[in-house]
């Protein structure tokens, strides 16, 4: 650090500023998005609460996907709103890291809770018979607080190295939230280290829980081709197929944004793919949760036939 150099103690967002005449209509749609999002797993969760046939432990798991869904979002869109409507789009450094420590922590905890639905996949196709042993609710709790014990110790850890590190220059990040690759970039500092130790922890703890699922499907795929009946084999392969897509989701951007090497970044591939995982996945998952679970449908036709306005008339 050269001694004219004066730290930083907030930071600017640019992301948006070429598309001053559009972030009045990216102000409607992100707030769209956010609404729906919001709304669609709030449905999912009291669905899911109040429907006694969804007390299982996949629907366990999916009360926690939606909460934590709910949660991320809420972490980066709301002021992303915020600065669509304002000419200064500035943030504290102390709010920066509340927001990095809050959008790693739900990220990196949906990684360790994907990995346990999906064995919770494998338990009930691959042995069908004790099931309901190996899935217990104390198992299933054990899974859930192991996946956000994860993501709060291991971020914890991370966040807190990356603001020990000096701020300065202009202050300017090109992006729309406080996003890992882009703040380390305004440390007037090496940081090498802290990336090469960043890309360790992301293979370990992002890669870990993917190999975790790839062999709990192969292991169901296996499964589910030794069953004589084509029936049979779509009703097993059903019960899978919405984790399935939300995995896919979930890690295509996951992979393509923290394992990548540096010379592949940029601030356009950047915002583009965090507008994916943080805004667009999070819409996603009610619809696949709902559009193609037919239990949950048919809870949710319940829960409206049991409407008295409905049985009025």
């Amino acid at each position: 650090m050269s001694g004219n150099q004066s730290l930083c103690t907030k930071f600017t967002f640019v992301a948006f500023s070429s598309l001053a005449e559009l972030q009045p209509v990216l102000f409607v749609v992100f707030l769209l998005i956010y609404l729906f999002t919001v709304g669609g797993n709030l449905i999912i969760i009291s669905l899911i609460w109040v429907s006694t046939s969804l007390h299982t432990p996949m629907y366990f798991f999916l009360v926690n996907l939606s909460f934590l869904e709910m949660c991320y979002i809420t972490s980066v869109v709301p002021q992303m709103l915020v600065h669509l409507l304002m000419e200064t789009k500035t943030i504290s450094v102390g709010g920066c890291a509340a927001q990095m420590y809050t959008f790693a922590i739900l990220g990196l905890t949906e990684c360790s809770l994907l990995a346990a639905m999906a064995y919770d996949r494998f338990v009930a196709i691959c042995y069908p018979l004790r099931y309901t042993l190996l899935m217990s609710p104390r198992m299933c709790l054990i899974l859930a607080t192991a996946s956000w014990t994860t993501g709060v110790v291991v971020e914890s850890a991370q966040i807190t190295w990356i603001f020990s590190l000096p701020f300065c220059g202009t202050g300017k990040i090109q992006h729309f939230f406080c996003d890992i690759m882009p703040v380390m970039k305004l440390a007037c500092v090496d940081t090498s280290h802290n990336r090469i130790v960043m890309f360790v922890l992301s293979m370990i703890f992002i890669m870990t829980p993917c190999l975790l699922i790839l062999c709990s499907y192969l292991r169901i795929l296996v499964t589910i081709l030794r069953i004589p009946s084509a029936a049979g084999r779509h009703r097993a392969f059903s019960t899978c197929s919405s984790h399935i897509l939300v995995v896919s989701l979930f890690y295509g951007t996951a992979l393509f944004t923290y394992i990548q090497p540096k010379t592949v970044h940029t601030p356009e591939t950047d915002k583009a793919t965090a507008l994916m995982y943080t805004v667009v996945t999070p819409a996603l998952n009610p619809v696949i949760y709902t559009l193609r679970n037919k239990e949950v449908k048919e809870a949710f036709q319940r829960v409206t036939q049991r409407n008295p306005l409905r049985q009025m008339a």
